[in-house]
């Protein structure tokens, strides 16, 4: 869930959670703890939803006692466990992972404990995207909490007013609408970006895409050459080219808010765990907001989407209490009590069954009031299964992550650089660095 995955809902508990943590893992009393043993695991995580998930599971493992963490945004826990990795302690036993970094904790020594042994009959039980993210180098890392299909999140009123009946089914048809809003005047845009990674990798997902492979310690990289990424860069391009969409707002900012609430940004591609950030953010919009599936590159083929954020729950390698841990990740993401936990209060489902549960499909009264009365989530959980596997994240994705901006920021915000070059010198860094850390990177 990529609103409660780091940009900036929750409050952070910084260095304090690190030095809170380290006499949780040190005990070491656990690892094959029975039924009747004491023990305590620590859990980093920045979802807000576990905390409901918690006591449902220390209803059923009395014995077991979670202490849970939230060490600040999904990047600075990345940051955070990779500083308790190298210094050998103060790491949690179980840890929230985004999909796209889970990769980086696997190549070389992993840092997190293959499940495969436990998990691999778990395969049908998630839908093909989520689980093919937690499946890295022949092993399973990791169990699916949550998932972001991409979907477009758009507001009626202004549709309505730019002469749209219907939201666009491809992209030629929401370049056509794009125009048509810009043409309200004012500060009236189809979308707002200003350069976004996980939306251009869900992009580029969609399209098919695939320009990041690994094996072992070798990773190719092919954004300059693979033709889709070209197609996908051309396209946006013209959007920027021909001033179609507001490149100046930046997702998450105060005026990003506003504009999704008052209708001048007119629409959003997001992940499916947008809704409540809507509500609680947007409220304006209330009533107007409706959701429906991306547009797509071909209208004769079957529908495709990219995943945009999600998680996964993974139990440290280090961590002496696996069993207990084991137990924990399993009962949030697998058992159906952990599931409805999360997802009555607000959680996008990485299962199948919860996506063809009714009571899920209707989703909460005030978000359908929210939607214009809509039943959101029958979009959204047919999103989820249009998405398909065998998209790779880098071994060093949170690297990428980081720099990411400065080399396309600027083909938005500046229009010094066009987003293909922009790509050009992003490869070439990714490139550069890969090897500096020891990889076999190729071009």
């Amino acid at each position: 869930m990529r609103s409660i995955s780091g940009k900036k809902v929750f409050a952070l508990t910084g260095a304090a959670a690190m030095l809170l943590s380290v006499a949780a893992c040190g005990s070491s009393n656990a690892k094959n703890a029975g039924p009747s043993d004491n023990t305590e695991i620590t859990v980093w995580a920045w979802e807000p939803t576990l905390k409901q998930a918690d006591a449902a599971f220390q209803k059923k493992y009395p014995n077991i006692k979670v202490k849970l963490e939230n060490v600040g945004t999904a990047a600075k826990t990345v940051t955070s466990l990779n500083n308790a990795i190298q210094a050998g302690k103060g790491g949690p036993d179980v840890a929230q992972i985004e999909y796209n970094t889970l990769p980086q904790f696997v190549i070389g020594e992993a840092k997190v404990a293959n499940l495969k042994d436990k998990a691999s009959s778990y395969k049908n039980f998630y839908t093909p995207g989520t689980w093919s993210s937690v499946n890295v180098s022949g092993g399973i890392y990791g169990l699916p909490m949550d998932s972001g299909p991409q979907a477009l999140f758009y507001n009626k009123a202004t549709f309505d007013k730019a002469g749209i009946a219907q939201p666009p089914k491809t992209w030629d048809e929401y370049y056509q609408d794009a125009q048509k809003i810009r043409a309200l005047g004012g500060n009236y845009y189809i979308t707002s970006d200003t350069g976004d990674m996980p939306t251009f990798n869900a992009y580029m997902w969609q399209i098919g895409a695939r320009p990041y492979k690994t094996s072992g310690d070798k990773v190719s990289i092919t954004l300059k050459s693979d033709p889709k990424v070209k197609k996908l860069t051309d396209y946006w391009q013209k959007m920027i080219d021909e001033g179609l969409i507001d490149t100046k707002t930046a997702s998450w900012s105060d005026e990003w808010n506003r504009g999704l609430g008052d209708g001048t940004i007119a629409s959003i591609n997001i992940g499916a765990w947008m809704p409540a950030n809507l509500l609680g953010s947007s409220a304006q919009a209330k009533g107007n907001m409706r959701v429906a599936p991306s547009p797509q590159w071909d209208a004769s083929a079957s529908p495709t989407t990219g995943e945009n954020g999600g998680s996964s729950l993974a139990v440290m390698s280090a961590s002496k209490k696996q069993d207990a841990a084991w137990k924990y990740i399993n009962f949030i993401s697998h058992e159906k009590a952990g599931i409805k936990a999360r997802t009555d209060a607000g959680a996008f489902p990485a299962d199948q069954a919860t996506l063809k549960d009714p009571d899920f499909l209707k989703g909460t009264d005030e978000l359908r009031a929210y939607f214009g009365g809509q039943e959101y989530n029958k979009v959204l959980a047919q999103a989820a299964t249009t998405v398909k596997p065998g998209f790779q994240f880098l071994p060093y994705a949170g690297e990428a992550n980081s720099i990411y901006p400065d080399h396309i920021g600027k083909a938005y915000t500046t229009k010094a650089v066009t987003l293909q070059q922009g790509l050009g010198t992003f490869q070439d860094a990714l490139v550069k660095y890969g090897k500096t850390q020891g990889f076999t990177v190729t071009d």
